[in-house]
């Protein structure tokens, strides 16, 4: 590979976990649309046909999949366990979103962890999971 292609970033991945959520929020398709769609808007990504979302029977949460010209979002919701996990994987820099905040306002989560890494075109830089260098984390409690 050429120096420029060794070091160029192909795009930054997000990893969220929202804890201590209020299960009745968790398990609401439409709130959970409607938080989706406010962050792929204020990020201002571009989506691909129809975000697709399944409603799991009983008191079960749901997932949704955006599939965007960036790459992708996907959300999934755990009711029994206060829990909403997101995954946002961009390959063009943008703003960092509000996770806390909005989460916060929109699911009732205490708790919010935000990870990312920065993805790499080179194979030499790129860290094993869990290596401190390879991801950061912000955690509000």
């Amino acid at each position: 590979m050429d120096s420029l292609a060794e070091h160029m970033n192909v795009g930054t991945e997000w990893l969220i976990d929202a804890r201590g959520c209020k299960a009745e929020r968790l398990a609401d398709l439409d709130r959970l649309r409607r938080l989706c769609e406010r962050l792929i808007r204020e990020l201002e990504l571009k989506v691909i046909g129809e975000g697709q979302w399944h409603q799991f029977d009983g008191p079960g949460g749901v997932t949704g999949l955006y599939l965007l010209t960036e790459s992708h979002l996907a959300c999934h919701t755990y009711p029994e366990l206060g829990l909403a996990t997101f995954n946002l994987y961009c390959c063009r820099p943008r703003s960092r979103w509000p996770w806390e905040t909005r989460l916060q306002e929109a699911l009732g989560a205490t708790g919010v962890i935000v990870k990312f890494i920065t993805r790499r075109a080179d194979d030499e830089s790129a860290a094993p999971a869990g290596d401190a260098a390879a991801a950061r984390e912000v955690a509000n409690s």
